[in-house]
């Protein structure tokens, strides 16, 4: 009974690994409309992170390093401490919530297209905020077949390019 659980045992897990390799070669063969950063900043300067003027500024910078567009500002401060904000761009955006009181920060990037530089601008802001511990995450977003036409951040005949995208994709999977 053993030496035949055993078999069973060993079919399954070479079943499970062929499904992993099949979905793996899918992979392959996509590529993502964006790639989005969870930015995790421990033990920040605690004034940088109160500071609303000092956040603006950051989070503006750092979209300029990445070479992202910027399309819109908005940030608030909260009461006693603490800010958000996003900084919209034609690629996406960069986000930020903080918590002085716990010298911590969550930031999230999200670019898309090929000719932006994410993580750079994940350092720029862990510098200006004296970060001691960063950790990120990178989430690819949007995966779509490498055979779809016109692959592009900007605007264009999106119902067409949905489609193929649709379509690969289905097939990948």
């Amino acid at each position: 009974m053993e030496v035949l659980d055993e078999c069973r045992n060993q079919v399954f897990v070479d079943q499970q690994a062929a499904k992993i390799r099949t979905l793996k070669k899918g992979v392959k063969r996509l590529q993502a409309l964006g790639k989005h950063l969870l930015v995790e900043l421990h033990g920040c300067d605690p004034e940088a992170l109160k500071s609303i003027d000092l956040i603006r500024e950051t989070m503006v910078s750092a979209a300029k390093v990445a070479n992202a567009t910027i399309v819109g500002v908005s940030f608030h401060e909260f009461s006693p401490f603490g800010v958000s904000g996003v900084v919209v761009i034609a690629e996406s955006h960069l986000s930020i919530h903080t918590w002085p009181e716990y010298r911590y920060a969550a930031v999230d990037i999200f670019t898309c297209g090929d000719l932006l530089r994410p993580e750079v601008a994940a350092d720029y802001i862990a510098l200006k905020l004296k970060c001691k511990n960063m950790s990120v995450v990178e989430v690819r977003r949007g995966l779509i077949g490498k055979n779809v036409r016109g692959f592009s951040h900007k605007a264009g005949s999106s119902e067409e390019k949905a489609a193929d995208a649709y379509k690969e994709l289905s097939l990948a999977y």
